[in-house]
């Protein structure tokens, strides 16, 4: 073989024999017994059972919860299973409409198609009218049974989505262009929810703080808005559910199954609708207590603003809000693997992901031959009917889509930046696969929602300043990294400022309680999804609500040089949880704190008392309130109005009451980029809290990675 070829062979062989568990290491170790090298495996794997260092996938996270059921997609009994159970709903039609523990009366009502086949008639929706939202807010109540009658509801539930598996399958197909194997992680994900989330309310002590608003978006239709209902009704509130308007179909049925299951009518109502009238309604009524949102940075800062300017000034807004995801694949990376990896990241799904791949980096040593590899990995994807098990990729979601992402594309192509585009299906909301050349992150100044990856090089001795570029992004959700050298991955992975870090392998698809979901700076707001500090979030933490105490105006320039200076210094882990997951797979979760949080008293006690939350938590705490010391902060009062401008703030922390704790609430909503929160009682602790997340394919350095470390690259 040629020589670029067999020395990757070589070294691959060589890192895999020389891992201490390999067959051709033991036979010639004159120390390691014939009758250990000759094994029966099968006996190994049954004591490894047995002493419960190795569990069947359906064990995964017993004794907790059973796994979500899964299908083998390559399998041809499997294959005929789905195929019949989605038999019956092929041409079928659904109905959906407001769900309300009362008389519905309904508004406009829209057609639904199928985005691969306009001529495909889905279903129809019937939108909430204003009478169906002013009767769901006079009809819901907080969900005031004991947590083990809520966790044996919600467990039910997750039954019945799996018995359910054809039909919602079919949905996922027809209403959101889902192809079999995203519509078989998405039902899993959806379960996988409910059982967990079910499992935390039970650790829960505190109340259920009311009635939560749950918006949820087109991209997940089943598992995400499935969670955010599961994590609010497990800690016993009362939610409205606003599915997003092009996937409605599939979150009625999931409403449907819900309330089968036993969640009463009252503390669960559906209101489906346009964002702009039923959406901004159930964000804008004084009688929620908090709102739960994934979907555009945009639309999360509308609702933050309804929010202040109408509900209680403590209650949460829980965001998701996407981001500009970047891999960096170095040149030790096994390019078979990293391309199969950047395909998945960034081509699944049609690209719909908030953690899709967007930015990938390339060592520019091995730049030109990946790029021919990926190229030729394209060309075997299969666009097409997302009903059929051949499609690799689906449409995406709608007109409007579809006209944004071939413009973007064509001006690529004009200004010679389009490296390779794929020819998508006439017919359909179909865009081919593309990638599209840049010279790094900040080149794209926004979030290409679709099946389109650029792609930047970089020098072995610019790795830094790409993470940095990355950082400065503003973005934090997810980031992965190829790469065979384990001093790499910890150099990166303590530099970056992400939410979710994937090492050798692709940076989708995160597994509820192994891998907890959700970002920093313009990503969201925490804490992350599917982890365990997500449900606690939906309970109430007693507001202290002092009065507020006058004094003198602090010198708002110098607050803001006292946080510069604070910005510049890095905050070491507090603490590292390791997750359960498969074999193979390292999954840990580390706490840091939370930049650094703004301690406003009103009292001098109350701001000591914050100082010491914050840094309990790890965070960094300045402490501005009237008698306050010098060494912790200002003697005085901050304008709340300064709120709005004031940047290296990571947290607000104000327990005073009325219209001053509102007109910091305002402030706050006032801001453009990330969301900043305010914390009104003694939850300031929690919310000082920064989450991160760590998964490692321990396979793939195939071998003693140690082998490369004096590698640079």
């Amino acid at each position: 073989g040629a020589h670029r070829d067999l020395l990757a062979y070589l070294v691959r062989r060589l890192l895999e024999n020389g891992a201490n568990s390999s067959f051709v290491n033991q036979i010639v170790d004159e120390g390691v017994p014939p009758a250990v090298v000759a094994a029966d495996p099968f006996t190994a794997l049954e004591q490894a059972r047995t002493m419960a260092t190795l569990h069947a996938p359906r064990d995964l996270f017993m004794p907790e919860r059973v796994n979500s059921l899964g299908f083998d997609l390559h399998n041809r009994d499997t294959l005929a299973m789905v195929d019949a159970a989605r038999a019956p709903y092929r041409a079928a039609q659904w109905q959906a409409g407001p769900i309300v523990a009362a008389v519905v009366t309904g508004g406009t009502s829209d057609t639904v198609t199928n985005p691969a086949d306009p001529t495909d008639h889905v279903g129809h929706v019937l939108h909430a009218s204003q009478a169906d939202i002013a009767t769901a807010f006079h009809a819901a109540t907080p969900w005031a049974t004991d947590a083990a009658t809520r966790a044996q509801v919600l467990n039910k539930a997750a039954d019945l989505y799996e018995e359910s598996y054809g039909e919602l399958f079919a949905l996922l197909a027809r209403e959101a262009g889902k192809t079999p194997r995203d519509a078989v992680a998405e039902l899993r994900e959806a379960v996988d929810f409910l059982r967990y989330y079910a499992a935390r309310g039970m650790e829960l002590t505190g109340h259920a703080r009311g009635v939560i608003t749950c918006i949820s978006p087109w991209n997940f239709p089943l598992a995400i808005f499935t969670g955010q209902i599961a994590a609010a009704l497990a800690a016993g509130n009362a939610v409205l559910a606003k599915p997003a308007e092009t996937t409605a179909l599939i979150a009625h049925r999931a409403v449907q199954l819900l309330h089968d299951a036993g969640v009463p009518a009252s503390a669960l109502q559906f209101l489906p609708g346009a964002g702009d009238v039923v959406g901004r309604a159930l964000v804008s009524n004084a009688r929620v207590a908090g709102v739960c949102f994934t979907g555009s940075n945009a639309t999360a800062q509308a609702i933050n603003r309804a929010m202040a300017a109408h509900l209680a000034p403590d209650a949460p807004l829980i965001a998701e809000t996407g981001g500009i995801n970047a891999m960096i694949v170095d040149s030790t990376a096994l390019p078979e693997q990293a391309v199969r990896d950047i395909l998945a990241s960034a081509f699944q799904s049609a690209g719909q992901r908030c953690s899709a791949l967007r930015c990938l980096y390339l060592q520019e040593d091995i730049a030109q031959p990946f790029l021919r590899m990926l190229s030729g990995a394209m060309d075997e994807l299969h666009l097409g009917d997302p009903w059929s098990h051949a499609t690799d990729i689906g449409p995406v979601i709608d007109a409007r889509a579809h006209a944004d992402f071939s413009a973007y594309l064509d001006r690529a192509a004009q200004e010679g930046r389009l490296l390779k585009r794929l020819t998508a299906p006439a017919q359909g909301h179909f865009i081919g696969p593309a990638v599209v050349r840049v010279s790094g992150i900040d080149q794209i100044t926004r979030e290409i929602f679709g099946p389109v990856l650029h792609v930047a090089t970089f020098r072995a001795d610019q790795i830094d300043a790409v993470v940095d570029a990355v950082n400065a992004s503003g973005y934090g959700l997810t980031f992965g990294l190829h790469t065979r050298i384990d001093g790499r991955v910890e150099q990166i992975t303590q530099r970056l400022r992400v939410g979710n870090v994937y090492v050798n392998r692709n940076q989708i698809g995160a597994i509820v309680g192994s891998q907890p979901f959700g970002g920093e700076g313009l990503s969201g707001t925490g804490p992350k999804a599917g982890g365990p500090h997500y449900v606690a979030r939906f309970q109430v933490d007693q507001v202290v609500g002092h009065p507020f105490v006058t004094g003198r105006a602090v010198d708002v320039s110098a607050v803001q040089a006292r946080l510069d200076v604070l910005a510049q210094l890095d905050l070491p882990c507090q603490r590292m949880i390791d997750l359960p997951g498969p074999t193979g797979e390292s999954n840990r979760l580390s706490l840091f704190g939370r930049g650094t949080v703004l301690c406003l008293g009103p009292t001098a006690d109350d701001a000591l008392a914050q100082v010491r939350m914050a840094r309990d938590a790890g965070a960094q705490a300045l402490a501005i309130a009237p008698g306050v010391p010098v060494a912790l902060g200002f003697d005085g009062v901050l304008p709340r109005g300064a709120l709005e401008h004031l940047r290296g703030v990571a947290l607000v922390g104000l327990w005073s009451k009325g219209d001053d704790l509102r007109a910091a609430r305002r402030a706050l909503a006032a801001r453009d980029g990330a969301l900043i929160g305010l914390a009104c009682g003694h939850d300031l602790a929690a919310r000082a809290v920064l989450e991160r997340h760590v998964c490692v394919d321990t396979t793939a350095a195939g071998g003693n990675a140690a082998l490369l470390a004096a590698q640079t690259g």
